[in-house]
């Protein structure tokens, strides 16, 4: 019991290191940013919530069904065609990698590798 100064003081360092994270951003957020929304497109391959937070999903699926078994045939939604395509889909309607993608992956803190093997859209 003679270390009791040393655990204390060993455990108020503790929660402090714990709780850095908490004291550095003092509970604030950024604010989300302001997308460009297409303007040829009515609709898109899922609502738009789910599109936000699935979106990688489907193009990981797309991906490995398009790469790994051949399988290009399009996903027919509310009777419109869809091909499992980055670039003949989604890029069709959000045009600008850096007004649409960028912007939101960087808010994110996510750096996808799409472009290792896409070619970016010229700006």
């Amino acid at each position: 019991m003679y270390d009791r100064g040393k655990i204390i003081i060993g455990l108020v360092i503790f929660v402090l290191l714990v709780t850095i994270p908490v004291w550095y951003n003092r509970g604030t957020t950024r604010t989300a940013p302001e997308l460009v929304k297409p303007t040829n497109a009515n609709s898109c391959v899922l609502p738009v919530e789910e599109m936000r937070a699935k979106h990688m999903q489907l193009l990981n699926t797309w991906r490995d069904e398009v790469v790994r078994t051949s399988d290009n045939s399009s996903i027919v939604i509310e009777g419109k065609a869809y091909p499992k395509s980055l670039q003949l889909n989604c890029m069709e309607c959000h045009t600008s990698k850096v007004n649409f993608c960028d912007k939101c992956h960087d808010y994110s803190s996510v750096r996808p590798y799409c472009w290792d093997c896409h070619i970016a859209p010229v700006e």
